[in-house]
């Protein structure tokens, strides 16, 4: 399975393979994208099986990414990793198509309960 991670701060996203890793997901090929622009582009030319995005990111956002998905009919599965994630938040990315959403910060036991039934 490839997973692909959207994250503004490379940090952020070092901390979401490490963790995705630990989780028992290391087996599968995860790429980074770090705006919603560089990972439609990624997905464009490669689609992964799942797409891992912040919200607030530079350039595009992850729901402004997310609509672009649902605009293509991409049907890729994606999910939201974000440090906020207000009930406005979560209704845009469920009528968005959203599997899930992780809040920052995370654990491990977090992202391997909200997350392991999508990257299973």
């Amino acid at each position: 399975m490839k997973i692909l991670v959207v994250d503004g701060s490379s940090s952020m996203r070092k901390i979401v393979t490490r963790t995705l890793r630990q989780a028992g997901f290391g087996g599968h090929d995860i790429e980074e994208a770090e705006n919603g622009v560089e990972a439609l582009a990624k997905i464009d030319a490669d689609p992964p099986d799942v797409v891992l995005t912040d919200w607030n990111m530079p350039e595009m956002t992850g729901i402004e990414l997310a609509r672009a998905m649902n605009e293509k009919n991409l049907n890729i599965p994606f999910a939201f990793i974000t440090s906020e994630c207000t009930t406005e938040m979560k209704d845009q990315a469920n009528e968005a198509g959203a599997v899930a959403c992780l809040t920052k910060p995370f654990t491990l036991e977090t992202m391997q309960d909200t997350l392991g039934k999508v990257l299973g």
